[in-house]
């Protein structure tokens, strides 16, 4: 079964269907469609789909240029129709993978994507999940929804797990140049993932089966999670002590070995750290397994928004109530557009719940975005000037993008709260957060 599909693979013949076309799916679509193939990307947002076969991109990674060019050479389409993937040779999975309110892993939209694929996929074909995800979920969830019409895994088509290791705004390690990790079902799996990724990708690293490549990238993120909130519990150590734990970490970079550095912030913010270790939680109490360092990692976490509230509050020596608050920032880091899990959502959300005036300034977000969490806040974006500066009790500086003029800000605000050491050396009006 592989040898027609590994031989379209290596003459770029092969056609490669995407499903999701978010910050991960259309980084993948250019991935390949810059390689030579062609692309058939997915996506039930028909806006977004508009958007792509109209020319425009909404991905800060992707340009619109390449969009002009995958269309003019016949490289790309966007379709909201799974009846289009009938004629992909590999499909690709990339679809959110959020909590659910009691903090259960959500995977409908894996399991629905993989049902919706297997009424439309043909023998001999190769499907590959991407999202993020606990360890089994490929073979305990996708692989039954692909098999519903009567195909079966290892006789009929392929089946994979590679994950995604995006990382928005990252101008160095763009996704052809990250290292890939796939795991197969079986041997003829894995060989027919690794030549897909092999011909868009400079290297591929082969792990033993799905639930290995499953485990190492929750083991990515959940390794940035407890060290951020390492740092983050030494912040507010030190703070107590009049040690400025910034000055601390920067000692400590020195190190050439056994240290890494990490530094401390509002609290966890993307689609990955603030989510993605407690899928292994979850997964691990079914093995009546408790995992202690992540539960704390999180509870350390989540807390920040906090924190930094009450240092605003003990910084200002008024009520919040009434008092006019510019959050900066609302990405959830710097010089990107994604606000997903950003803390600025919570923070915001407690300063307007205390009677604060709210407006927030983001260069690349605008317009606040309709979130399913956050849909109740409806806060003013303002322009950076002097004037709005000096009109505000405190600015609050969450996201550290380039460019802000840091200066500028420091001239003319009475108080920055400042959680990202932008104004360090600055005295006076800043109190680190």
């Amino acid at each position: 079964m592989p040898a027609e599909l590994l031989k379209r693979i290596r003459a770029r013949t092969a056609v490669v269907g995407v499903v999701g076309l978010g910050y991960v799916g259309l980084p993948h679509a250019r991935m390949f469609a810059n390689r030579g193939f062609r692309v058939v990307g997915l996506d039930i947002d028909p806006n977004k789909v508009r958007a792509l076969n109209e020319g425009r991109s909404y991905v800060g990674s992707v340009p619109s240029s390449d969009l002009t060019v995958w269309r003019r050479e016949g490289l790309f389409e966007a379709t909201s129709s799974y009846a289009k993937l009938r004629d992909a040779d590999a499909v690709i999975l990339c679809v959110p993978t959020p909590l659910a309110e009691d903090g259960r892993p959500d995977l409908s939209f894996v399991r629905d994507t993989a049902r919706a694929v297997g009424k439309v996929l043909q023998r001999g074909r190769l499907v590959v999940l991407e999202s993020t995800t606990y360890p089994g979920t490929t073979r305990e969830v996708v692989k039954p929804e692909l098999e519903q019409r009567g195909l079966k895994c290892g006789q009929d088509f392929l089946l994979a797990f590679s994950p995604e290791r995006e990382d928005p705004g990252n101008k160095d390690w763009t996704a052809g140049k990250v290292p890939k990790v796939v795991g197969g079902f079986d041997e003829a799996s894995l060989r027919a993932a690794s030549a897909l990724y092999g011909a868009a990708v400079d290297r591929v690293v082969e792990v033993s089966s799905l639930e290995v490549a499953e485990a190492e990238k929750l083991l990515e993120n959940i390794y940035r999670c407890v060290n951020i909130a390492l740092v983050n519990e030494l912040k507010m150590c030190f703070d107590k002590m009049g040690i400025d734990v910034w000055e601390v970490i920067e000692a400590a970079a020195t190190k050439p070995f056994g240290f890494q550095k990490f530094t401390p912030g509002p609290g966890m913010g993307g689609h990955c750290i603030p989510i993605d270790p407690f899928y292994l939680t979850w997964r691990a109490r079914e093995y009546g397994f408790e995992t202690r360092f992540i539960n704390l990692a999180g509870e350390i976490n989540t807390q920040m928004p906090f924190y930094v509230v009450e240092r605003l509050k003990a910084a200002l020596k008024r009520p919040l109530a009434g008092a006019k608050i510019l959050v900066l920032g609302l990405a959830y880091k710097k010089d990107i557009d994604d606000p997903r899990e950003s803390p600025s959502w919570k923070i915001m959300d407690l300063l307007v719940s205390k009677g604060a005036c709210v407006a927030y300034n983001d260069p690349y977000i605008p317009k606040l975005p309709k979130t399913r969490h956050w849909s109740h806040l409806e806060l003013k974006h303002v322009k950076l000037t002097p004037a709005t500066l000096r009109a505000q009790d405190a600015v609050i500086l969450l996201t550290d993008h380039t460019t802000y003029d840091a200066a500028l800000i420091a001239k003319h605000a009475k108080l920055i709260v400042d959680t990202r050491n932008v104004f360090r050396g600055v005295q006076g009006n800043v109190v680190k957060a």
